[in-house]
């Protein structure tokens, strides 16, 4: 990126290195996700960054960053009491050992077995630690417990006592089992042996999206199959929901026991396994099958057809390989490399050798497989299934491999088919950006959703599928009423809510904790400015009737769309009337308004399509997942422009803060092809709060412009603000200065107005607290979101409030597509 037709060097130690965006093409495998091994392409010394294309690469951002720290040291070691015999420990052997050293029980070693226990230890190597992967794992941990389980890893395996160094086979053929089942093999009407096939479906689901989760389980519901449902631990709302909603089916039952699971991490692996053995331990679940899905997934075929199609092949194991020559994929998965999991994070520990005598093979991890085989993956004895636990207890992603493995390797090897029955809707360029370089030292990969443009894939004939994925509502739900429309047909004409989608953010029962103090403080304004909203909106006559005051926090906040926008946020809101009644409960619609103006009048400047600030930008999708934008002092903002093609442009991107000082400015290029840009300069923080403006111009010409809000906070770590704390966090950057080079002496070519009325309002508002605070940051919020609607959760004292259950836009409003009633006579729910 050209800072002024310059390459612009920041001094080490005086601006935050700007985080590399550079997507990388990572594996072409064809179903692994795993990417490349390394972070970002960095070439002499400066970051090269690139715009957002389907195609080439195109638009060159050239970044300058400080000087990266390189770990050169050795930790030496703490010497361990004797352990006679550790030397020649191997496969589960080395575990307990493992487990020893790091003061835990026998059993709980962080292995697939069980997850590591708490421990008073303080960090003690247990031998001289080499090698840089496992010394930059040392120096990045963040808690003892963690670098002690670390060091005890390597020290094992520089001993050789953690890998096992073969394991038996038990296959007698070589190479792949089978190429797989063709759609004419099964279509074939023939005579189906035994009583139809019985489905497990191990529904593993995180996050906020119920709606979405009970939208595929009234998909794949049938009251002859069995759903168990394991919902991640720090998910406290989902499995509220999920408690609840299996209640009304015997046939479906939620995991007891709750497990914290990253990308990539063994804990998935450990995950499956337990679930495995739940199902085979449930009285009565007489199942067939096992497959696993997430709330991504939908079924691109019907019930019928997918027990037909496993009923005729009830002795096959469905997985998906890698499609690639083995070596390059143990290179591409990491599998030669060893890693361990702890302060929920991947740690790549250094290299080690795969074990001989056996086949390693690896793709999806989304598979079908019979009773049989898991039974024989959980409670076998078999030295070949206990050694290949403990090998991928070390190893990223191991539920992209583990079951390929054991089954190659295994008896049942013949019984593997090429093909886990899903359509996976991969975009190399956009889904491998290294975006879980923040919980696993790898480049990873992640499948693209599918859009209703993608729906002739969904319908691929070149071999059998009943499933895919990924699909998410809040990026687009129209492919799912196509996908619904063709496997059930339509439904009744008059049905409510079929463009809508509503998602939960914030639920009373989660507690404040799990809201950021940008998110607290948008959430109170908003219910403040919906409240005096209704005041003024009612009739003279109505207007005492119509006077509230919210009691508390929020109850429930959810996101809002319709017909595939985001229409804002509303608000649930717990209120007191001002005339005698008693306490009510109100549902509030915050509608965000747009500030962009396009103004370029040339063909290049009509290229431009949006110019868009926010946070928590999504390079696969190309969308900030913060919807709405809100964001506060402490966030580091990103700018995205939306192009058409054309002829290549270079423009100039300016930030100019609430006082009128220039923040940044920097280049972008823009070749024919580019459909997206975007960059998150590092300014330094707090950022100023209230209404900034980012222009885009070309030879200083305007192009656009856009205006986003710095959220004044009310909030600080949950707390109302102190006027010490305000005094720093809304003052802005220290000296004014967002970056060491000043921009300000393009103030003059920008017309900008004179900053001092404004700099004296800003140095005002910055000791503000309480009351005056509040109306601060309401005023700021009202200049960028209207009040569209209020409505009552039963009988108001205010009597122009609609019944929420009656009001479209409310989350209390029907939604027949998510939700699950009684089993109907052909035993289904939709």
């Amino acid at each position: 990126m050209k800072f002024f037709g310059e390459n612009f060097l920041f001094k080490k130690g005086r601006q935050k290195k700007p985080r590399p965006l550079d997507p990388g093409e990572g594996s072409k495998d064809t179903d692994s996700s795993a990417g490349r091994r390394g972070g970002a392409g960095r070439k002499h010394g400066r970051w090269r960054g690139r715009a957002e294309s389907p195609g080439m690469p195109v638009a060159k951002v050239v970044r300058a960053v400080t000087s990266r720290h390189r770990t050169s040291r050795r930790i030496p070691p703490t010497p361990p009491p004797e352990a006679p015999g550790r030397q020649n420990l191997s496969g589960a052997a080395a575990g307990e050992a493992l487990a020893g050293a790091a003061g835990f029980p026998h059993g709980d070693t962080g292995s697939v077995e069980g997850a590591p226990q708490p421990t008073d230890n303080s960090f003690t190597p247990k031998c001289e630690i080499v090698g840089k992967d496992a010394l930059s794992a040392l120096a990045r941990a963040s808690s003892k417990q963690c670098q002690q389980e670390i060091a005890n890893v390597v020290c094992l395996h520089q001993a050789g006592s953690l890998m096992p160094k073969a394991v038996p086979r038990h296959c007698q053929r070589a190479g792949k089992m089978s190429p797989g089942i063709q759609w004419d093999d099964v279509r074939a009407q023939q005579p189906v042996d035994g009583p139809p096939v019985r489905i497990a479906y191990m529904l593993v689901v995180h996050g906020r999206a119920i709606r979405q989760l009970k939208r595929l389980l009234k998909a794949v519901y049938h009251e002859q199959h069995f759903f168990y449902i394991h919902v991640d631990k720090r998910s406290n709302y989902l499995h509220r929901e999920v408690v609840e909603l299996a209640r009304q089916y015997d046939n479906v039952r939620v995991a007891p026991w709750r497990m914290v699971t990253i990308w990539g991490g063994a804990s998935l692996l450990r995950m499956y396994l337990r679930s495995m053995q739940d199902l085979l331990e449930v009285p009565a679940w007489a199942w067939d099958f096992f497959i696993n899905l997430s709330a991504t997934d939908y079924p691109t075929r019907t019930n019928e057809e997918l027990v037909a199609f496993l009923s005729k092949n009830r002795d096959k194991n469905f997985l998906k390989s890698h499609g690639r020559d083995n070596s390059r994929f143990i290179k591409k998965q990491g599998l030669d490399r060893l890693f361990h999991e702890c302060d929920s994070h991947m740690w790549r520990l250094g290299e080690r050798q795969i074990p001989a005598g056996i086949v390693v093979d690896g793709g999806s991890d989304w598979f079908v497989l019979t009773r049989s085989f898991v039974e024989y993956v959980v409670y076998t004895d078999d030295p070949l299934v206990a050694q290949l636990r403990q090998f991928y207890t070390y190893t990223l992603l191991p539920a992209e491999s583990f079951f390929h493995t054991v089954l190659e390797n295994s008896p049942a090897c013949e019984s593997l088919v090429d093909n886990n029955l899903r359509v996976t809707n991969w975009n190399r360029k956009l889904g491998c950006k290294c975006q879980y370089k923040h919980i696993v030292d790898w480049c990873g990969c992640s499948p693209n959703d599918f859009k209703p443009q993608d729906f002739l894939r969904l319908q691929q004939v070149s071999r059998p599928t009943f499933f895919a994925r990924k699909f998410e509502s809040t990026v687009n739900q129209e492919v799912l009423e196509i996908l619904d429309f063709h496997l059930y047909g339509s439904y009744p004409p008059g049905t409510p809510a079929l463009k809508a989608y509503w998602e939960n953010t914030y639920d009373v029962a989660d507690g404040p904790s799990g809201l950021s103090d940008v998110m607290l403080t948008a959430y109170t304004a908003f219910a403040r400015l919906s409240l005096r909203h209704a005041a003024t909106a009612a009739s003279p006559l109505a207007n005492p009737l119509c006077r509230f005051e919210p009691r508390g926090l929020p109850s429930s906040v959810h996101l809002y769309f319709y017909d595939d926008h985001f229409q804002g946020y509303l608000v649930m809101q717990a209120v007191q009337p001002s005339a005698q009644g008693p306490a009510e409960t109100l549902e509030m619609w915050l509608m965000p308004q747009g500030s962009l103006k396009l103004l370029g009048r040339s063909d290049q400047a009509s290229r431009l399509q949006s110019l868009e600030v926010g946070t928590e930008w999504d390079p696969k999708e190309r969308l900030f997942r913060n919807f709405g934008g809100l964001l506060g002092p402490l966030d580091e903002p990103v700018a995205m422009q939306r192009w058409a093609r054309g002829p290549n442009l270079t423009a100039t991107v300016v930030w100019i803060d609430p006082t009128y000082v220039v923040a940044t400015s920097y280049d972008i290029v823009v070749d024919a092809e580019t459909e997206v840009t975007q960059y998150k300069p590092p300014l330094s923080r707090p950022l100023r709060p209230g209404a900034w403006t980012v222009r885009l111009l070309q030879f200083w010409e305007p192009l656009g412009e856009t205006r986003f809000l710095v959220l004044p906070l009310t909030f600080n770590r949950k707390l109302p603000l102190r006027k010490d704390d305000a005094s720093w966090l809304h003052a802005g950057p220290p000296h004014n200065e967002y970056m060491e080079q000043s921009f300000q002496g393009l103030s003059g070519i920008l017309n900008l107005p004179q900053p001092e009325p404004a700099e004296e309002a800003a140095r005002l508002h910055a000791e503000l607290t309480g009351p005056a605070l509040e109306a601060w940051t309401d005023g700021e919020l009202g200049g960028f979101w209207s009040v569209a609607g209020l409505c009552a959760m039963g009988p108001s004292t205010c009597s122009s409030l609609e019944l929420c259950k009656l009001t479209s836009w409310s989350s209390l409003f029907p939604d027949p597509k998510s939700e699950l009633g009684p089993v109907k006579a052909d035993g289904r729910l939709r």
